[in-house]
């Protein structure tokens, strides 16, 4: 069973978000609430997958893309879906420069989140 970590500052879109992965069966393996402890759980959880909101608090001026370059620097393997309400094109093409694997918009389908990490972990 794939372990995914789900990164978002609202409650409301972590607990929407952990429903429907491990409805669809993954197991949730943690979750943040900033950039920061984003990057830190990464290293002692070593997810297969990490949701990453893209606007969230700064901590120690680090957003989401500063998450992922983060992750990807200590895991070049690492997979990151970004979920977030910010999908203009210069963010996403940023996010994925920074090693984002896919974009997901908000507000969020169900079927497109699962689609999306199946894709990415090529189920």
């Amino acid at each position: 069973m794939e372990r995914i970590m789900v990164v978002d500052d609202a409650v409301f879109m972590r607990h929407m978000l952990k429903k429907i992965l491990s409805g669809a069966g993954f197991e949730i393996c943690g979750e943040a609430t900033n950039a920061k402890e984003a990057v830190e759980k990464y290293k002692i959880l070593k997810p297969d997958l990490v949701t990453m909101d893209i606007v969230m608090p700064m901590m120690e001026e680090l957003d989401g893309i500063g998450a992922v370059r983060e992750i990807t620097k200590f895991d070049p393997n690492a997979k990151v879906l970004i979920i977030s309400v910010m999908t203009q094109q210069s963010l996403v093409v940023e996010a994925l420069q920074a090693g984002a694997k896919d974009v997901v918009p908000k507000p969020i389908k169900a079927d497109q989140v699962v689609e999306a990490v199946n894709k990415i972990l090529k189920k």
